[in-house]
């Protein structure tokens, strides 16, 4: 008999390992034995404040959307995936149905059904069902580790794409936590020529000096906006062409308004307060495009390909493990900032 077990988020800071049903798949979906799960910062804001963005806990919630396991089960018309297969899972399942999903923007649908929001459960549990074409086969060299964190790599190649990187441009990124960080080896990959990074945390500095940027930033408390703009361009001998907000602190994005050159491009994808104090009008009269990048579209096969390519290497970025027992004490962890991802193998 199979059991399901499942971390479950009830309020703030109140997770508990809870038996869980065992799901019941449909004919176009899969039964997954999950081998691990990475924490995300969405994870930790939902686990500490019950929220995160426009997402609010109403109700007890499996937590967890960057998993990898094993297929099972398959349901009646899937074809492209047998029980036995590795796979990552794309932690969304779109309504396929509504105006921007008809037009190939799935990642804004309407109903979304994204893992670990009120509208569906995460996949941090035993067993977990999904539907069969957002779940991508795991290359034969890529450990089941980087398929779980091909999910945070997923959302820096469609930012870094939103974002329009171009070759030989430079680039500044405000935070480096793991999108961030990813954003940049993303960028790197995509041609970008210079790479400025800048945190509050010195350890997550020290990571993005030794795995990518060329220049990084230590932001001290004593800091003010215009201090941070001035070493940013002294740094970089000039504005940066783009500048990606991946930390979602509303000092960050006014730097990046005031910074990003004439004519460049502002993206932001760290997921910040609802209303925010920003310098736009003198932005817009310099032409600075503000753009924003929500979660991922289409970039599952990249991500993977540059992965099993060797284009990205994920194996580095990974580094703390937890077992399933204690999800709480990797929360509590990540929440500290230390870390740059850590993963929890079920």
């Amino acid at each position: 008999m199979m059991e399901n077990f499942a971390v479950v988020l009830h309020g703030p800071n109140d997770v508990r390992i809870e038996k869980w049903p065992m799901p019941v798949i449909g004919d176009n979906e899969v039964l997954i034995k999950m081998d691990c799960v990475g924490i995300c910062g969405s994870d930790l804001k939902l686990y500490s404040m019950g929220r995160c963005g426009s997402e609010k806990l109403s109700k007890p919630i499996v937590m967890g959307h960057e998993g990898a396991g094993v297929v099972v089960q398959v349901g009646s018309q899937v074809t492209t995936l047998v029980a036995g297969d590795r796979v990552a899972i794309e932690p969304t399942q779109p309504c396929r149905s509504c105006t921007f999903c008809r037009s190939g923007r799935y990642n804004v649908c309407e109903q979304p059904r994204y893992c670990s929001t009120d509208g569906a459960d995460g996949n941090l549990c035993t067993y977990y069902k999904h539907v069969a074409d957002f779940c991508h086969k795991i290359p034969d060299n890529v450990t089941m580790e980087e398929g779980a964190a091909t999910q945070p790599l997923a959302i820096a190649v469609h930012a870094c794409s939103r974002a329009g990187i171009k070759l030989g441009s430079t680039l500044l990124i405000m935070g480096a936590g793991p999108v961030g960080l990813l954003s940049a080896i993303t960028a790197r990959a995509m041609g970008v020529a210079k790479i400025l990074m800048t945190d509050m945390v010195a350890s997550r500095v020290e990571i993005a000096k030794r795995l990518v940027a060329d220049h990084t930033l230590l932001i001290k408390s004593e800091y003010n906006e215009e201090d941070i703009v001035k070493r940013v361009t002294e740094t970089l001998g000039g504005p940066p062409d783009v500048t990606i907000d991946a930390c979602g602190h509303e000092t960050a994005q006014r730097v990046a308004l005031m910074v990003t050159k004439t004519g460049g491009v502002v993206l932001v994808v760290g997921i910040g307060e609802g209303l925010v104090s920003v310098p736009l009008s003198s932005a817009l009269l310099r032409e600075v495009d503000i753009r924003g990048s929500y979660r991922l579209l289409n970039s599952y096969p990249t991500s993977l390909a540059a992965v099993s390519r060797g284009v990205i290497d994920l194996k580095s970025f990974i580094t703390h493990h937890f077992p399933m027992e204690k999800a709480k004490e990797a929360l509590e962890y990540a929440k500290t900032g230390e870390p740059m991802k850590v993963i929890i193998h079920l």
